[in-house]
């Protein structure tokens, strides 16, 4: 496995992990937060959905976002299925253009966020992305153990 595949491996199976939790939240429970500044469980899913799309866009324009709008912006909150729905050619875009890169690019391409002071690999910035997506994963399986609900095996 080089490089790529291996980072098109694991954004896989972070998602896989996510739907898999996701998907064991019963309807009920998708505007709960656990207080009052909090995301609510489908904010939190959207965030990550929505996030991604927007990392994307942050890579095509090496760091600068310009005036980027976001295609969510009016989407109203409703289920699951529509969240995934909707984020589904986001999702394909930003992996195809994964699977476009090689070694040279993942060294050599440097994403820089000068609002943020952040300078990085492009490599090292994929693998940031993945993890966001990682820590709420950790975030909302909390949720549900305050919530009191089973949570999905997601550690298969």
């Amino acid at each position: 496995m080089n490089s790529t595949e291996v980072i098109l491996l694991n954004f896989s199976e972070i998602r896989r992990r996510s739907i898999k939790l996701w998907s064991g939240i019963p309807n009920e429970y998708l505007n709960w937060k656990p207080d009052e500044n909090a995301f609510t469980i489908i904010e939190m899913i959207r965030h990550i959905l929505e996030g991604e799309h927007l990392f994307h866009k942050i890579i095509e324009n090496r760091g600068n976002l310009g005036n980027y709008k976001s295609p969510w912006k009016k989407l109203k909150y409703s289920d699951l299925k529509n969240e995934l729905d909707f984020a589904e050619n986001y999702r394909a875009d930003f992996l195809s253009m994964i699977n476009r890169l090689n070694e040279l690019d993942l060294e050599n391409v440097k994403i820089e966020r000068k609002e943020v002071g952040q300078s990085k690999k492009l490599g090292d910035y994929l693998n940031r992305i993945a993890y966001h997506e990682s820590v709420h994963t950790g975030q909302m399986l909390s949720y549900l153990r305050t919530i009191g609900i089973d949570r999905p095996q997601i550690w298969d």
